[in-house]
Formats: C-alpha cells, sequence, structure tokens
C-alpha cells in the first residue's frame, strides 16, 4: 500500500496534534510531508523532528529564523514562512490530501490552492465555507475535488448519508452542547468574563472555537457550512441543543426516517474517518455506554444566544454577509478573549459591522478579501 502524504495546516492545534495521532497510529498508511503553524513554532519544531516532514512553514514570518534555529540539526525539513508560502506548499506535488485546521478566515487562500492543485481536502477550517462557501463548492466541482468533513456534527451528518445514494435530505439536525452558559439567565450572562467561557463542559477545543461556542456563533457557522457541504437549504437545517454531546448530529429522509452519528465526544474519530473513507480502521478511544446517560434535546434559545440569530440572517441574505459575520466575529472573539471587549458587546458589535459594511450579492475572491478588511477595521474601530 503506498502511504498517503498528508499536509496538516495548523498542525499545533487542537485537530492538528489529534490527527498526528492518527498518523503515528497508522504509519504504514499515512506520512506527513508538511506541518504549518501561525505561531507556535516551539511546538512546531518537536513536531517536525518527531515526524520528519519534507517541509515546514510558519505563517508569522517574524519566527522564521527561530524555527530555522530549532531546525538547524534537521538539513533534510525545508522551512519556510509567510502566508504565500502556505498557498504554494499545499501544490507540492507528492502531497495526496491536505488536512485544513488552521483557525479563521485565513484558511481560505491555502484552501483554495490545495482545490486547484487537485487535493483531496480533509475540512476543519468551518470559516472557509462559512465565507466563501459557493466559490469553494465551484471550484470543488470545477478541480472534480473531495472535500471530506471533520467537524463532528458534519461529519456525523456525512456518515448517516453515506449509503443514501440519492434518497433526498428532508431535514438535518445540527446537535448544539448549549455551551458553558445553557442555563444562564439573560442578566447573568451580561457579566460573563473570557475564563468562563473557555470552561467547556463536553469538548476540549482551542480558544476561539471554545469562545464561539459559548455564544453558539459556533452553531450558527456550522448551519452555513451544512448547508453548502450538503446542499441543503438553511431553513431545512435544525438546530437542537444536546448537552450530552453524544448524538452529533443526525439527518430526516422523506420516509421520516432519523439515521444519526453517536459516540463519544472526542474529534479522533470525524479526523481519522476523513483520512481513511470509505473505510473504518480500528481506534483505540473508550467506547461509548448509553446505560450511563440519558439523551436530553432542546430548542436553543435565540433571544439568549442571538449570535445563532445574526449567522442565519447572514445565510438567508447570501452574497458576502457572512464573510462579514465572520471578520466581525473574529475581531470581537479575539477581544473578549483578552478583556477589551464584554461579552453583551459582541453581538452588538457584529450587528453593527453588518450594517455598515456595503454589501455585494455576487462576490468575487477579489470581494471576498476586501470585505475581510473592511469588516474587521469597521469592528475595530468599535472595540477601540
Amino acid at each position: 500500500m503506498k502511504k498517503q502524504q498528508i499536509c496538516i495546516l495548523g498542525s499545533t492545534g487542537s485537530i492538528g496534534t489529534q490527527a498526528l495521532d492518527i498518523v503515528e497510529r497508522y504509519p504504514d498508511r499515512y506520512e506527513v510531508y508538511c506541518l504549518t503553524a501561525n505561531n507556535q513554532v516551539q511546538l512546531l519544531a518537536q513536531q517536525a523532528k518527531k515526524f520528519h516532514p519534507a517541509a515546514v512553514v510558519i505563517a508569522n514570518d517574524a519566527h522564521y529564523e527561530a524555527l530555522q534555529a530549532l531546525l538547524s540539526d534537521e538539513p533534510d525539513i525545508k522551512v519556510y514562512a509567510g502566508s504565500d508560502a502556505l498557498c504554494q506548499i499545499v501544490q507540492a506535488e507528492p502531497i495526496d490530501m491536505v488536512l485544513t485546521a488552521m483557525v479563521g478566515f485565513a484558511g481560505l487562500q491555502p484552501t483554495i490552492s490545495a482545490i486547484k492543485a487537485r487535493k483531496k481536502i480533509c475540512l476543519a477550517n468551518k470559516e472557509t465555507l462559512v465565507v466563501a462557501g459557493e466559490l469553494i463548492c465551484q471550484l470543488a466541482q470545477e478541480y472534480r475535488v473531495p472535500i471530506l468533513p471533520v467537524d463532528s456534527e458534519h461529519s456525523a451528518i456525512f456518515q448517516s448519508i453515506v449509503g443514501e445514494g440519492d434518497n433526498a435530505i428532508e431535514k438535518i439536525l445540527l446537535t448544539a452542547s448549549g455551551g458553558p452558559f445553557r442555563l444562564f439567565s439573560r442578566e447573568q450572562m451580561q457579566t460573563v468574563k473570557a475564563a468562563d467561557a473557555l470552561k467547556h463542559p463536553t469538548w476540549e477545543m482551542g480558544a476561539k472555537i471554545t469562545i464561539d461556542s459559548a455564544t453558539m456563533m459556533n452553531k450558527g457557522f456550522e448551519v452555513i457550512e451544512a448547508k453548502w457541504l450538503f446542499g441543503v437549504p438553511a431553513e431545512k437545517i435544525q438546530v437542537l441543543v444536546h448537552p450530552q454531546s453524544i448524538v452529533h448530529s443526525a439527518v430526516q429522509f422523506a420516509d421520516g426516517a432519523v439515521k444519526a452519528q453517536l459516540g463519544i465526544p472526542d474529534m479522533h474519530l470525524p479526523i481519522q474517518y476523513a483520512f481513511t473513507y470509505p473505510d473504518r480502521l480500528p481506534l483505540d478511544k473508550p467506547r461509548l455506554d448509553l446505560f450511563r446517560q440519558p439523551l436530553e434535546f432542546f430548542e436553543p434559545d435565540l433571544d439568549k444566544f442571538p449570535c445563532l440569530r445574526l449567522a442565519f440572517e447572514a445565510i438567508n441574505q447570501g452574497g458576502n454577509m457572512p464573510c462579514i459575520l465572520n471578520a466581525a466575529n473574529e475581531v470581537v472573539n479575539l477581544a473578549f478573549r483578552q478583556e477589551r471587549c464584554s461579552y453583551p458587546d459582541m453581538e452588538r458589535i457584529i450587528t453593527a459591522t453588518m450594517q455598515r459594511v456595503a454589501f455585494d450579492k455576487s462576490p468575487s475572491l477579489e470581494t471576498y478579501l476586501q470585505t475581510d478588511a473592511e469588516a474587521r477595521r469597521v469592528a475595530q474601530e468599535m472595540i477601540n
């Protein structure tokens, strides 16, 4: 069996490190061709010394010399830096698949480059489809590139429709944990801090996505992602708050049958399934025990979590509005983590940014880039 050469965009993050667990578990199947990070130069160097990729890229070129020094005893590993290098490395001929595990808008252009180079995409960077879903889907079709979802919810949906052929999806049931503030009153949520929001009840994730989970913006992004991945309009996607995070999502068909994928809240399975599809390989993780806890489902409170409502508004408006939504959210998410913005201010600033930035019904890639920059500037001004 020929080893699959993998490029991991964002190897030092939560998804990237777990993906390397799988590579280490199956060295006869997978080999790392390239590892990339934004700032975590020490960890990137450690990973490179362990997995011996052909190349590493540090997106923040301020860390280039430090990374070179750390890998000076590894002459066979090429060291690159900068955002352009990310777009170039994914085109390398030996690469078979690219795991896009970068956080935020920064993942868009490397993903486009990988698609144009006809690499299989294992998509963990949901913002790529949030910002430019129509463009990405067009390119994937044009270049005949498979996009396999890594998000646990979208992997669950994908696993539920495998084998269903042309059977139409009547409804997608997208589950959400509800985050750490599910049982908080609106009054309590006025004064919460980033430290409170980072205490997720069921998942261990990076800081940015954990804050997005606390506001339920992450679930709004996942609605947009599901629309593009599965060709289902937003009105056929129902969000269910499921605190146990056992049912990762489900699909309802025309005859009323509902198929779901269940499992423990752990990302190794969806990452591995994207790598191995259509095969299922052994995974040395705890098994689900349905005797231990009930399965509960609740409607989301859009008054208490207005960011989810904003996401539905953005996808219904279409065009570059989801791009505006994402850019403003990235700005306020970081500001909240740095205590420069309150929890209620996040929704207020995102709403105002959506109202102020120019709307474009039929955006190009250049429009998305301009929109992202403008929305960030507008949101940042309101914080300052």
